[in-house]
């Protein structure tokens, strides 16, 4: 894989609560230099990253009901962010109820957020550290009954994050039919290319640079 193969298929992440719109300037100017496939935000900062990405390769993705799926306002808020710019959507799934089996709430909030999309992908965080590996499968298959694109690992504020072990099952549950991200602690190449021999098709990581910067092609 080399260095442009490896960027198209990262999500250049800025969610800390105390990023400033410097920050968001850098991030976005990264994505430019380095060919991220996209920078994905907090909704606060959607205008400005789309302002500065509108003639630009990468696209601006959003994360709803970030970081703990405990809200009643998920179709509101991606409504809202795509009308800001937002080309994607990654939104985190009601951990309570599916862990308590609701499987038509956990529904409802994903096709809620599906409908707001206007057609752009949706990527549904399960937070896998958080969950049995039932639990993770059926995160998986109300995701491919909802409409969403893609299911992903973890917000990276939670108790862990992206696993081998994890992307592999997520892979081996939705088969071709979704997309799987692998997001939360992927810190060096290493990380990176496992997860993506595992099955993840997208990456979300905070230190992209540093991970494209140590392949030597």
């Amino acid at each position: 894989m080399t260095r442009s193969e490896l960027a198209s298929i990262i999500d250049h992440t800025l969610l800390k609560p105390e990023a400033v719109p410097d920050d968001i300037k850098k991030l976005c100017e990264e994505a430019i230099r380095f060919g991220f496939y996209s920078v994905c935000v907090n909704p606060l900062w959607v205008p400005l990253a789309s302002e500065i990405l509108r003639e630009s390769g990468p696209i601006v993705c959003s994360v709803i009901g970030f970081p703990l799926g405990a809200t009643n306002c998920m179709g509101e808020e991606a409504l809202k962010a795509v009308d800001l710019g937002a080309g994607e959507l990654d939104m985190v799934i009601p951990i309570g109820h599916l862990k308590s089996g609701y499987i038509k709430k956990t529904a409802a909030y994903i096709q809620d957020v599906v409908r707001a999309s206007s057609g752009n992908p949706v990527k549904v965080i399960l937070e896998t550290c958080l969950l049995t590996d039932e639990e993770k499968v059926l995160g998986c298959r109300i995701a491919m009954d909802s409409g969403a694109s893609w299911v992903k690992t973890s917000t990276g504020f939670s108790s862990g994050g992206a696993t081998v072990s994890d992307v592999a099952l997520m892979r081996s549950t939705v088969g071709e039919t979704l997309g799987v991200k692998a997001s939360g602690g992927i810190r060096t190449l290493t990380d990176a290319l496992a997860m993506v021999e595992a099955g993840a098709g997208r990456l979300g990581c905070s230190g992209s640079i540093d991970i494209i910067e140590s392949l030597d092609v």
